[in-house]
């Protein structure tokens, strides 16, 4: 720390530079601080394996430990699983394992919560700072999990395991392999991003490349450093695709909101100010990172408001420009962190204390909002507080692997059933959705297919016994899923206060 009347706009360059070439070692004591902090994010954040996009990504693994299940709708998730090894890690840890497949996706969770914080450890090595304000930068991470970036729909490590919470440690390892010139080992740690999540991954190439210019040769140079790595195809978009695209107005920069827009553009000053304090500082490495996010984010902000204008580029728009802001809120949170444990919380715990027990508090108050209905934490095995979810875990033990369900295509924003997939977790067929728009807008092809299942679906609160059967005849389905009363006339074998399973006989 500074000696007492010290200012911070001008510490010892000297002292700076020193802290930055000393080799960031991670000790035993720091594991056991980190694998605290994991246990305490996952408090604050809560554990929901079977929600929001678990729907796309549990039924690609479940599909690989047991075949023979979703014989009706395995094209509205396959598409992901087969872009991502993601499904292959879980099933092989399954296997090799020999544990339930819930025990496992939560060790996953809890590792890559772990990982995650491992690396914003190492990283902050590279900041020129001490040890506990490199502490207040991990401990502001794993407070802010469940932080919304922008308006861009993502979290910055979702409450359910998911292809892009393990991907996120390997592109921070990389940015530090870069900072230590070692680029074969940040290549090799972006391989290991891209096999994990294709998509998210070039981001975090595209920071790399401009990190890399920067280092080497001049920030002048730096906006060539990242040319953005995607196909473009000018085809006009189906009407199908356009109306799958319409559900996600987060795709299109122009329909985001005025405090989205804050979001997205308040980093460009706050990092920029940054950057000034680590030059102050002589933080070499700090301010390239910093210099270098500002960069980053002016490449890809002109892309996205360009993607969401022309309705002839509107299937570009799934490419999800402003996306590059899930890389930039954990850089940038890690290094607000490191400074106001520099700054301000400095060695009174009180002030550590004032911080961080409303900001958790806050933090856990607000997911518990999310899942009223459910546990904060789903534990392995543990009876569901949902009764949705009870509902489905009685379909998966009760129902033939081949039966094709019907349910509410809005199911998933009914109230109270929060948000929990039923593929995910009944593990059986169904028709297409609302939700599987999400599917739809990053595979054009499935549109039109997608289109007729959900406009069979149309008016679904006032179907009666034929409209069923017309499901029946058009589809194979054999299963429904209703809300309380039900229609008279149909064998439901299970019902709670909130869902019925009725069979569709011949």
């Amino acid at each position: 720390m500074y000696a007492p009347g010290t200012t911070i706009d001008a510490p010892s360059a000297t002292a700076g530079e020193r802290s930055e070439s000393r080799p960031s070692r991670t000790l035993p004591r720091d594991l056991l601080i980190i694998a605290l902090l994991t246990f305490g994010a996952l408090l604050v954040s809560g554990y929901h394996p079977g929600a929001e996009d678990a729907e796309i990504y549990l039924p690609g693994v479940e599909k690989i430990l047991h075949p023979e299940l979703f014989p009706f709708d395995a094209q509205f998730f396959q598409p992901h699983a087969r872009s991502t090894v993601f499904p292959n890690l879980i099933a092989a840890s399954v296997s090799w394992s020999h544990l339930p497949l819930s025990v496992v996706l939560l060790a996953w969770q809890i590792a890559s919560i772990f990982l995650l914080l491992l690396a914003c450890w190492q990283l902050t090595g590279k900041c020129g700072v001490e040890r506990r304000a490199r502490w207040a930068g991990v401990a502001l991470i794993a407070a802010l999990l469940t932080l919304p970036v922008a308006g861009t729909a993502l979290y910055i490590l979702d409450q359910y395991l998911n292809p892009r919470n393990l991907a996120a440690f390997a592109a921070i390892f990389a940015i530090i392999k870069v900072l230590d010139r070692k680029y074969l080992q940040a290549g090799l740690f972006l391989l290991v991003a891209a096999a994990l999540h294709p998509f998210m991954s070039m981001f975090a190439i595209s920071y790399c490349l401009l990190l890399a210019t920067g280092r080497e040769f001049s920030s002048h140079y730096a906006v060539f450093g990242c040319l953005l790595p995607f196909g473009i195809t000018l085809d006009p978009p189906s009407q199908a695709y356009h109306l799958a695209a319409a559900t996600h107005a987060f795709h299109y920069l122009t329909r985001w909101h005025w405090y989205e827009w804050l979001g997205a553009v308040a980093p460009i000053a706050i990092l920029w100010w940054f950057g000034r304090i680590a030059r102050r500082r002589a933080a070499h490495d700090l301010e390239l990172m910093c210099r270098t996010l500002v960069f980053y984010e002016l490449i890809f902000l002109p892309a996205a408001l360009v993607l969401s204008i022309p309705m002839r580029l509107e299937a570009l728009a799934r490419l999800q420009p402003m996306r590059c802001l899930y890389l930039l809120y954990i850089l940038m949170f890690l290094f607000a962190g490191v400074f106001l444990g520099e700054y301000v919380l400095q060695k009174r715990v009180w002030r550590w204390l004032g911080l961080f027990l409303p900001l958790c508090g806050g933090m856990f108050v607000v997911q518990w909002m999310l899942f009223p209905a459910d546990a904060h934490i789903e534990w392995p095995a543990a009876t569901p507080r949902n009764p949705w979810v009870r509902a489905f875990e009685w379909i998966r033990g009760n129902t033939p692997s081949d039966a094709v369900f019907a349910l509410d295509p809005n199911h998933m924003s009914i109230r109270g059933e929060d948000e929990q997939g039923f593929r995910a977790i009944a593990q059986r067929s169904r028709l297409a959705d609302i939700r599987d728009s999400g599917q739809v807008s990053m595979f054009p092809a499935l549109a039109d297919e997608w289109l007729r299942q959900v406009q069979a679906q149309g008016n679904w609160k006032n179907f009666q016994l034929q409209d069923f059967r017309r499901l029946q005849a058009d589809y194979g389905v054999t299963w429904l899923v209703l809300q309380p009363p039900g229609l008279a006339g149909l064998d439901c074998p299970y019902r709670n206060a909130a869902v019925l399973v009725c069979q569709l006989g011949q």
